[in-house]
């Protein structure tokens, strides 16, 4: 008998098996690039740093003790609300977006294409075009005094608005493609049947639309606040000094050569992320059941 037909036989001969055999290779491509870097970082987290650079081989909890610095706790801080302001703003910002790319009817596709367009662009050539536009020689200052807007240019660039911007840029599509796929199944009867009940547009919009959109919703709040939390790009090249968790990370790993500390500071950030899912799960690990539409 062949080597694959002996296979075959093996995973017919039970349920479970041909599920596992489907699900082995990118179990394996998780493993080689998500578990085994991590464990490394780990172990790194836990040595000390070498004179020169890189780790000594001692065990040692003080990257994790000056992780938790007042210092670099702000730094965290910092992160994490710039996250938590991104994900809002591309909420309010997405929701109406998906909403119209959902009743667009025929111009569906086109907008949809617009949508993902800036995928077909490199993030840093984005990151500069956005820092071309906000330069005190720029396209908006140019604009501005054109216009008589400003007798002098704006100091737009190197801001803390700056960064809140091309994140917000970078990320809004994460947040429009979960947001369209949840609306685009909602059946227009239920928005004419609270309207013939006598529900006002902000009624309809709280008490229908809202709780369908919650899973679009939730999913896109996910994707766009986790890699935010590490965004290196747009708070290196646009914050000036403004820095965040990823800038900090950065510097461990190439000028400081703090290997030890970097790994800390990015477990520290993990930790804090997965606390916070743990929390919105409620106890026992289970998610808070969804408010029905009376």
């Amino acid at each position: 008998m062949s080597a694959r037909r002996r296979l075959l036989a093996w995973a017919t001969a039970a349920p479970g098996r041909a599920g596992a055999l489907l699900l082995a290779p990118g179990a394996l491509v998780l493993v080689a690039l998500v578990a085994i870097p991590l464990l490394i970082m780990a172990g790194t987290s836990l040595l000390e740093r070498g004179t020169y650079g890189g780790v000594e081989r001692a065990l040692s909890g003080a990257a994790y003790a000056r992780a938790l610095e007042p210092l670099y706790l702000r730094i965290l801080g910092r992160t994490a609300a710039y996250a938590v302001a991104t994900t809002a703003l591309c909420a309010l910002v997405g929701f109406p977006m998906a909403w119209c790319i959902a009743r667009a009817g025929r111009w569906r596709g086109a907008l949809l294409f617009l949508v993902v367009l800036p995928f077909w662009t490199s993030a840093l050539v984005r990151t500069y075009a956005m820092m071309f536009l906000l330069r005190d020689s720029g396209v908006v200052n140019t604009l501005l005094r054109a216009l008589g807007g400003a007798d002098r240019p704006l100091h737009l660039l190197y801001t803390p608005g700056a960064v809140l911007l091309g994140l917000v840029t970078t990320a809004l599509p994460f947040m429009v493609l979960p947001l369209y796929a949840t609306l685009e199944r909602l059946d227009p009867a239920l928005l004419e049947a609270a309207e013939v009940l006598g529900a006002r547009p902000w009624a309809r919009f709280a008490r229908v639309i809202l709780p369908l959109a919650a899973p679009g919703l939730a999913a896109g709040a996910l994707l766009v606040f986790v890699p935010t939390l590490g965004a290196l790009l747009v708070p290196d090249l646009m914050g000036g000094k403004t820095m965040l968790l990823g800038t900090l990370v950065q510097g461990q790993f190439g000028p400081a050569r703090d290997w030890p500390f970097g790994s800390a500071l990015s477990f520290v950030m993990m930790g804090l992320v997965l606390l916070g899912f743990l929390l919105r799960r409620g106890p026992g690990g289970v998610a808070a059941p969804a408010e029905r539409v009376p």
